[in-house]
């Protein structure tokens, strides 16, 4: 039985880490250039504002390229991952605020706690859930969004096209069994400063 459990994790290992590679742009902003709403300019100013905070996190400290995931839409900042202490929450949320064309700064890390393999195995087991739902669903582009699980926390970022895909990707994360939250950071294409033509 444990056998069995072990191969199903590695199975949704490889699925996720194939998942992943197709997700990410070209320019590294987490969406397929083809399907995003944002005009290339503003795509290339998320990408460089995205380069020059990883540049400063590399200079503070090399462990943040590791612990902190960083994503820009629209010259918004949004930071999972788990940090160290406060303090150190605290001076990323400074630097993500001292990129040039930083609209705002949303800051979701979490403090280490000891490493619990069960709750990552179920953390990893929600986010592929929620992955292959939105991959199956014909009403949203799944391209558009990333997600993080955190403790059954779901954090959803992305693009939606209108309000009903919005909502579909919503519907579909509370639907994943023993989910505990949903938070999203999905902007509607109308809500967009430059939106592609």
């Amino acid at each position: 039985m444990k056998f069995r459990k072990i191969l199903i994790l590695f199975c949704l290992l490889i699925i996720t880490g194939c998942v992943g590679y197709s997700s990410t742009g070209v320019l590294g902003t987490g969406v397929s250039i083809a399907l995003d709403p944002r005009s290339l300019g503003t795509q290339i100013d998320d990408s460089i504002m995205q380069q020059n905070l990883r540049a400063k996190l590399l200079s503070e400290d090399k462990g943040y390229i590791i612990s902190v995931k960083t994503k820009v839409l629209d010259g918004r900042i949004f930071l999972t991952g788990k940090v160290n202490s406060v303090e150190d929450k605290l001076l990323i949320t400074k630097l993500a605020w001292e990129i040039k064309g930083a609209r705002s700064v949303n800051n979701d890390l979490q403090i280490k706690e000891k490493f619990n393999f069960k709750r990552s195995a179920k953390d990893l087991l929600i986010t592929t859930q929620l992955r292959a739902a939105l991959i199956g669903s014909k009403k949203v582009k799944a391209v558009n969004y990333n997600i993080d699980t955190y403790k059954k926390v779901i954090y959803i970022y992305g693009i939606a096209q209108n309000k009903i895909e919005r909502e579909e990707v919503i519907k579909e994360a509370k639907m994943i069994l023993d989910v505990e939250d949903v938070i999203t950071s999905i902007f509607l294409v109308d809500d967009l400063r430059v939106i592609k033509k």
